[in-house]
């Protein structure tokens, strides 16, 4: 089976799911429990996400100046900074840590 064959496949199989989806009764989707497992899995997507690109090279794990930036953007939201401000704030530290060598 050749890569495009699999990528295919993985594709179709992806819509059948998500179409899927649309059969699941309304009021089994209205449950709290279920409410709260979707807003849940969806953090979790998202922050296995950033994870991966933050740290992950290929197959391996690479630190480089992407984890202080994505640390300072962290504390700045946990302060509730506005979303500017920690973009900038993470995009200098990563400029500044590039600048003087510390990470490619």
């Amino acid at each position: 089976m050749t890569v495009w064959q699999i990528i295919l496949l993985a594709s179709i199989a992806v819509l059948v799911i998500k179409l899927a989806g649309y059969l699941v009764p309304e009021r089994v989707l209205q449950t709290p429990t279920a409410a709260r497992t979707a807003n849940l899995v969806t953090v979790a997507l998202l922050s296995a996400l950033i994870v991966v690109q933050t740290i992950g090279a290929g197959q391996g794990i690479l630190i480089d100046a992407r984890l202080p930036a994505v640390v300072v953007a962290a504390g700045l939201f946990a302060i509730r900074t506005p979303f500017i401000v920690v973009i900038i704030a993470a995009a200098g530290v990563a400029a500044a840590l590039r600048a003087l060598g510390w990470a490619a």
